[in-house]
């Protein structure tokens, strides 16, 4: 069992910056794929982010590259996501998950295990 607990969301105008955490339990936090998710009112949860269980390889979706980085520290069970030039419609609640597919980079929410509570992002025009 795995949980996952996000922080760091919060208010901000359009152009700023908020970073994500997303603290996990448990001995086994490098086995775990570790992806980011987000969803607006009215919409369905859709893929953010995703980082390798040895934090080497990453993927975006193309609505976030170059304004998104994800990273972990697998020392302190730690997954991070670090959003510049934010855009209103980046307003969602943002999740992170945790998932152990056979999957190197799982963008499904499927082939995740565990979910976090979600943080609530909102970005002002």
């Amino acid at each position: 069992q795995v949980q996952l607990v996000e922080s760091g969301g919060g208010y901000v105008q359009a152009g700023g910056s908020l970073s994500l955490s997303c603290a996990a339990s448990g001995r086994t936090f490098s086995t775990y794929g570790m992806g980011w998710f987000r969803q607006a009112p009215g919409k369905e949860r859709v893929f953010v982010a995703v980082i390798s269980r040895d934090g080497s390889n990453t993927y975006y979706a193309s609505s976030v590259k170059g304004r998104f980085t994800i990273s972990r520290d697998n020392a302190k069970n730690t997954v991070y996501l670090q959003m510049n030039s934010l855009k209103p419609e980046d307003t969602a609640v943002y999740y992170c998950a945790a998932g152990r597919s056979s999957v190197w980079l799982p963008v499904l929410s499927r082939d995740y295990d565990y979910w976090g509570q979600g943080t609530q992002v909102t970005v002002s025009s």
